[in-house]
């Protein structure tokens, strides 16, 4: 039986994730109050910034720039915002 939060992402209850996909408090909060679409959601948005800012995951700074990203996005419901990214159409 899979189990069930409230996902603060999504403002309702959804199947949570397996484990904790993410260390430390932050990632205890993630696991206690993300729902598997929320992350699947975030993963997608974290793709892109990777890539259009072309992040390094070796610099600090970058890695505490996609933190803050992740909790914006999924716990104060702000949108990832590109300079410049033009989607396809």
């Amino acid at each position: 039986m899979a189990r069930t939060v409230f996902c603060e992402h999504l403002k309702q209850d959804a199947e949570g994730l397996d484990f904790q996909l993410y260390p430390g408090e932050l990632g205890k909060r993630i696991f206690d109050s993300i729902s598997k679409q929320a992350w699947s959601e975030w993963i997608k948005k974290q793709t892109m910034l990777v890539n259009e800012k072309k992040l390094n995951m070796m610099n600090p700074e970058h890695r505490k720039l996609l933190e803050q990203e992740m909790v914006n996005f999924l716990f104060e419901g702000k949108d990832v915002v590109i300079e410049g990214y033009k989607p396809v159409e």
